[in-house]
């Protein structure tokens, strides 16, 4: 079964899946539906994503689609390192606007759940990272938004200065999370 720590925000978790490893190599089960709904974790995945980063330093967010194509994301890394992160954009929310970051690497071989109403990114940590995640809605153009993952009310401590990040020119433009309305009510 796998290790499932609550990361402080309502329904953020880290999930280490169990992994066996001999001479051969390894065998994990990295998602099963049954055991985690177990533990209270019900996600209906419908897609899969799968990101390559070259340099160290590649900034990948912070992304959210508004409903009716909220995503939750369940990220793992299959090769390097990324410092992963969560924030609580749903308004009314008592946490609204708190993150919560985790590193997640190939060795620690843990994964991030991101539930529906949090805005996700990460920042990679060594050269040629490759993450993979899977996500309960499909990809919706206009639905999709980006927060700044440098907005000052926020205040993610990212273990990679700005100045030696790479983003998009789509997350370089993004707005602060106090001038976008995100879709989603805390209840």
């Amino acid at each position: 079964m796998a290790e499932v720590r609550n990361l402080g925000l309502d329904g953020v978790y880290e999930i280490t899946p169990a992994k066996f490893e001999d001479e051969r190599g390894f065998f994990s089960e990295t998602w099963n539906a049954e055991k985690l709904a177990r533990a209270g974790i019900v996600v209906d995945f419908v897609q899969d994503n799968h990101s390559l980063s070259r340099p160290r330093g590649v900034m990948r967010g912070l992304h959210f689609q508004m409903p009716p194509f909220a995503q939750d994301k369940l990220v793992r890394v299959l090769r390097g390192s990324v410092f992963d992160v969560a924030v609580d954009i749903r308004k009314g929310s008592p946490t609204f606007g708190k993150w919560v970051g985790v590193t997640l690497s190939d060795k620690a071989w843990n994964q991030m759940l991101v539930p529906k109403g949090f805005a996700h990114g990460f920042v990679t940590l060594e050269p040629d990272t490759e993450v993979v995640y899977k996500v309960s809605a499909p990809y919706s153009q206009p639905h999709d938004r980006s927060i700044r993952f440098d907005d000052p009310d926020i205040a993610i401590d990212w273990p990679v200065a700005a100045t030696e990040m790479t983003l998009s020119s789509k997350d370089s433009a993004a707005p602060a999370l106090n001038a976008l309305e995100t879709g989603f009510v805390y209840t």
